[in-house]
């Protein structure tokens, strides 16, 4: 599966690893991971790109679409481990003001 996740023990900390490409074709799959969880349920979020090949647009909009359903500004999501062409997207797209990068 391209898009997988998993939860902490204690239900609060919930890790979204995208193998592949991060594109259209994923958006379910992705949206299914989070839209369950309510946004005052104090959950952090960590998407692990490490093994994610490509980005695109409707990648980073998935991704401020998460943002806005767990809250907007007191969301918890930080995005790790990119390579260095989806550092630069996620760079170019101003998204180090929105999300932890790690």
């Amino acid at each position: 599966m391209p898009v997988t996740s998993t939860v902490s023990a204690n239900g609060k900390d919930i890790t979204i690893k995208i193998t592949g490409r991060f594109d259209f074709a994923v958006q379910n799959e992705f949206r299914d991971c989070y839209h369950g969880i309510d946004p005052d349920d104090g959950a952090s979020f960590t998407i692990d790109m490490n093994k994610a090949s490509y980005m695109d647009s409707s990648a980073l909009g998935m991704l401020l679409m998460m943002r806005e359903h767990l809250g907007g500004n007191s969301a918890n999501i930080t995005i790790s481990n990119s390579s260095a062409d989806i550092s630069n997207i996620l760079t170019v797209a101003n998204f180090q003001s929105l999300f932890k990068i790690a």
